[in-house]
């Protein structure tokens, strides 16, 4: 897989899962601790670390350490990335050299 669809499927993988676009979804209030995260998804602390090493890795989400705890925000340039990934993956453009229907018989 061409590195650019490598990072392209990070992105859709981020938003594939119920338990991360619940934590997106909690995240449109502002930054959040994982301590809140945790105690609002009601699921374990290597579970948070798996759905949030995915939504940093697509560029999605920014995270930050202080102290023992992270926390992590919507990233602006991460979710303006994804958002027009999305518009370029789904605008219908017309090749003039796709000789696609040439010699196809729907008969």
């Amino acid at each position: 897989m061409d590195n650019i669809h490598l990072a392209n499927a990070k992105v859709f993988k981020a938003l594939c899962d119920e338990n991360r676009l619940t934590i997106l979804a909690m995240l449109q209030s502002g930054e959040k601790c994982a301590c809140v995260l945790l105690e609002k998804l009601e699921i374990t602390q290597p579970t948070l670390s798996h759905h949030m090493k995915i939504l940093i890795e697509s560029g999605i989400v920014a995270a930050r350490k202080k102290g023992k705890w992270t926390y992590y925000a919507i990233s602006t340039e991460g979710s303006e990335n994804a958002a027009q990934l999305l518009r370029e993956l789904t605008t219908v453009t017309v090749d003039e050299n796709d000789n696609c229907n040439v010699g196809c018989n729907d008969e």
